[in-house]
């Protein structure tokens, strides 16, 4: 085999992040996944429609940029058997098809308007996104100051880790009674249920448990910035830890490490400044978040001192910790002017799917690391038998 050959792989990465960007277009654009029904229209009806009477640049733009993305995934998940303007046009075709699809079954949701102008914005955000990454795909796979960097300062084998990590920030985006208060899908479920039903839970617990008094028993510990400052030290912490487990020693790990705690806090301003209607980036930024801020960060870089499994162990109980934490203490009655004031009718689906991520990251992150447990285990049994 040629070296040539060996470089020119496929990367892992890039179809695993292909695979679930595809399954967030999915999500953003079937949210909220209810009310489905039939007008007696067929589904591909909406390609013949007239141009929508009213039209803004901002929608085009965002379908645009939307699928951007896929296209350059395309094209690097394609590599090295497809490439050039073969690739390209394969991400053209396939971004085309994939909004068609969700296009068309949003003929049978009512909150969603099936749209050929949405189809074809979709089809050139593809189409843009992949002649912008055709002409750098051998750059970043196979030769380039990015692969070497690749390949000195990143673990090979932690292409799901890596994805995983890379969706912290995003998952931060959605306003959280606390800062970085991921996970709380359990509490949410509850509020739906009526007062008998949670009655008749409570009843169903022993009764030495005293489960209705635990969120006012527990919040009593605590003043609330220090359950902020603690919540949001927890999931720092936890994110950088994970972050960390894909790093090489011998890169710049601290300086890295730093980089993502900016670009969460740029992701999270970013998206408070968009979405809130009095324009504030940093309504967030309470003392307890800040305090929050700069304890996670110190016990992250200080962490990098310790073995990759106890960074590993030390994050799966930070998570559990706060997970416990998040769903059992009381809302702060504050946290309803906050949430009054995100544009939750503009892009129903960016919403929907900034929520899903801020309520499902940190139980994806602990079945990672079970999975990791697993096969440490697993190769343990092994080397013994």
């Amino acid at each position: 085999m040629s070296e040539r050959s060996w470089l020119r792989r496929p990367s892992v990465l890039s179809r695993q992040a292909l695979v679930l960007y595809t399954a967030l277009i999915g999500y953003g654009s079937w949210y909220p996944f209810s009310g489905w029904r039939s007008l007696g229209l067929g589904p591909l009806a909406y390609l013949s429609d007239p141009m929508p009477q009213y039209l803004t640049a901002f929608d085009v733009v965002t379908n645009v940029l939307g699928y951007m993305p896929f296209g350059a995934l395309m094209v690097l998940a394609l590599y090295p058997r497809w490439r050039g303007p073969l690739a390209v046009a394969l991400a053209f075709v396939l971004g085309g098809l994939l909004s068609g699809v969700m296009e068309a079954v949003q003929t049978y949701l009512p909150t969603r308007v099936a749209s050929n102008l949405d189809l074809a914005a979709n089809a050139l955000g593809a189409l843009l996104g992949a002649a912008i990454m055709s002409p750098a795909t051998g750059a970043l796979l196979d030769r380039g100051l990015l692969r070497r960097l690749r390949l000195m300062w990143f673990e090979r084998d932690s292409a799901a880790l890596a994805c995983l990590v890379t969706a912290w920030p995003f998952a931060t985006m959605y306003p959280s009674p606390r800062l970085f208060g991921l996970g709380n899908w359990p509490r949410a479920l509850w509020t739906r249920f009526d007062s008998t039903t949670q009655d008749a839970l409570f009843a169903w617990a022993p009764a030495g448990w005293h489960v209705g008094t635990w969120p006012a028993w527990v919040a009593a510990w605590l003043p609330d910035d220090g359950w902020e400052a603690l919540i949001t030290t927890l999931n720092l912490f936890a994110a950088l830890a994970l972050a960390s487990l894909t790093v090489r020693r011998h890169a710049p790990r601290v300086r890295l490490l730093l980089l993502f705690i900016v670009v969460a806090l740029g992701v999270k301003a970013g998206a408070t400044f968009l979405q809130s209607q009095s324009g504030l980036a940093f309504d967030w930024a309470t003392p307890g978040a800040l305090a929050g801020l700069g304890c996670g960060a110190l016990l992250g870089l200080a962490a990098l001192r310790l073995t990759r499994s106890a960074r590993a162990g030390l994050a799966a109980s930070a998570l559990v910790v706060t997970l416990v934490f998040v769903n059992l203490l009381p809302v702060n009655p504050y946290f309803d002017v906050v949430l009054a004031d995100w544009r939750q009718g503009r892009y129903l689906h960016f919403n929907g799917l900034a929520r899903w991520l801020a309520w499902v990251w940190p139980y994806a992150a602990l079945v990672w690391l079970a999975f990791v447990v697993e096969r440490v285990w697993l190769g343990r049994r092994t080397r013994r038998a």
